[in-house]
């Protein structure tokens, strides 16, 4: 992938070279370059990869809710206890049972 730029008549250097950086990113090269300037790993590619394929995710919660916040946390559904040390619910009633 060999980009040559031959002077044109009356051509400055500075255009030259402007127009050799225009065939470059023309070319695809200047974004290769910045791709593998670090090392990423198999995984990361295939992960961004993945996220790019999937497209935008709605927020989840309420509307207009900040995320992280405590009024974006669902909630549990009315009537249900949290386990079997809450008092209500399951086969043995407590201790005193």
């Amino acid at each position: 992938m060999a980009i040559k730029v031959k002077a044109r008549g009356g051509e400055t250097v500075e255009q030259m070279v402007r127009r050799f950086k225009k065939l470059c990113e023309k070319d695809g090269l200047t974004k290769e370059v910045k791709r593998r300037q670090y090392y990423e790993k198999p995984s990361e590619i295939k992960r961004r990869a993945a996220i790019r394929r999937a497209g935008p995710r709605p927020l989840l919660g309420r509307p207009g809710a900040r995320p992280g916040s405590p009024a974006a946390a669902p909630t549990r559904p009315a009537g249900r206890s949290a386990g079997p040390r809450s008092g209500g619910g399951g086969r043995s009633g407590g201790r005193n049972a």
